[in-house]
């Protein structure tokens, strides 16, 4: 079983940059697809960005609203997935969680119930 622990989360203006990481241990870290999610205050979890295990062939996926912002990616020698943001925005203001799974997965794992384990979240706050 995979523990994650997130950071680099914080308060910024509109238009900064932050570089969210997270931590794997417990697992085989290059065998899981990774990914991040974020939840906004009386809204649902929602997916924006996943990275999958190297064999796969598969490439990095983006939500709509964080694409060219955001750059998500996997250092398997630290053990480490990162989100880079962006040109931040107010509306991307919510607490972040990263998010594994040893499956190999499509579009569905835009949503959460892909994903086996969770780390505690990381809060992301940009004001205007």
């Amino acid at each position: 079983q995979v523990q994650l622990v997130e950071s680099g989360g914080g308060l910024v203006q509109a238009g900064d940059s932050l570089r969210l990481s997270c931590a794997a241990s417990g697992g085989t870290f290059n065998s899981y697809t990774m990914g991040w999610f974020r939840q906004a205050p009386g809204k649902e979890r929602e997916f924006v960005a996943s990275v999958p295990v190297v064999w796969s062939g598969g490439a990095t996926d983006y939500a709509d609203s964080v694409k060219g912002r955001f750059t998500i990616s996997r250092d398997n020698a630290k053990n480490t997935v990162y989100l880079q943001m962006n040109s931040l925005k107010p509306e991307d203001t919510a607490v972040y969680y990263c998010a594994a799974d040893q499956g190999v997965g499509g579009k569905e794992t835009h949503g959460s119930f892909w994903w086996d384990y969770w780390g505690q979240g990381t809060q992301v706050t940009v004001s205007s």
